[in-house]
């Protein structure tokens, strides 16, 4: 739930060692800042703090724009990586999709419903399908066919559009195509994609009839950070469910759909929240 007041939202990692919590806090409160949150974890395999703090800034000593040269100094004392986020700050959501409409609908009602607080810029796809279900919103959308022998043309279009746009992430809600290198390194640790579980076991296009010939127990979701490597990105939010020999490939597609749909939502929730730090190809999640 967003805050009632206006927060700063800070985010940290850096070597574990003592005193880091008293710093952070310190530095707050010594400006007059009202904390509302302070979540923590330690890696102690890696020795390395992670940390999520949340305080009001409308009574803050420091103006907003001027915290980051004000906490510099603290952040070369413990070589702290930070990033700062104020709450009452709408995101601009990019969102890419093709055929399959499940994990679009659910976004769009998301959004339209107002449990997001975020705005679509831009709407793209590889097909028209579902072009009015855009467009009826008065969501800008853009149709860019890809095939595999021009992509290399066709994605710097999506990259300029989306850019043109404003987007500060990109949701692919099921956008079936394989983003290059350099779309990712435009928007790194910023693309949330979305599929089922069964890779790298059942991969290709119809996975859900790979899987029932298996006679597999277990279907899931997994969403992730889009990297260069395919499908390997650092993993946000993943869900399973129970299946049997009684569940036809009908009966899995629905299931699974319905967890990826969940899956996505947790994931974006938490990405609009500033509730993620990815680090090497892992996440903590401060859900």
């Amino acid at each position: 739930m967003t805050p009632a007041k206006p927060t700063a939202i800070l985010l940290v990692s850096c070597p574990d060692r003592q005193g880091i919590i008293a710093a952070l806090a310190g530095f707050i409160t010594a400006h007059r800042g009202n904390i509302i949150a302070l979540d923590q974890y330690v890696d102690h395999a890696e020795e390395t703090f992670f940390a999520r703090i949340e305080w009001e800034i409308d009574s803050f000593a420091i103006p907003y724009d001027g915290i980051p040269a004000a906490f510099r100094p603290l952040a070369d004392q413990y070589d702290i990586q930070w990033s700062l986020h104020r709450s009452d700050r709408r995101l601009r959501m990019g969102l890419m999709f093709s055929k399959q409409p499940h994990c679009l609908y659910d976004v769009l009602s998301r959004t339209d419903s107002g449990e997001w607080p975020v705005d679509i810029a831009l709407a793209i796809s590889n097909h028209p399908d579902h072009r009015d279900l855009i467009e009826r919103r008065g969501i800008p959308f853009k149709l860019i066919p890809v095939t595999a022998a021009d992509k290399h043309e066709t994605e710097p279009a999506q990259i300029e559009a989306m850019k043109a746009a404003g987007v500060d992430f990109i949701v692919l809600a099921r956008y079936m195509q394989i983003l290059s290198p350099a779309f990712v390194e435009a928007w790194p640790m910023r693309i949330i994609n979305i599929h089922h579980s069964f890779l790298p076991a059942f991969a290709g296009a119809k996975p859900y009839h790979a899987a029932h010939d298996r006679g597999v127990k277990i279907i899931g979701a997994t969403a992730h950070y889009v990297t260069e490597h395919l499908d390997e990105g650092p993993i946000i939010e993943q869900d399973v469910q129970r299946v049997s020999h009684r569940q036809g490939v009908s009966d899995l597609i629905r299931l699974g759909r319905d967890l990826e749909k969940i899956v996505l939502a947790r994931a974006v929730y938490w990405h609009l929240q500033h509730r993620i730090l990815p680090y090497k190809n892992r996440t903590v999640v401060f859900s």
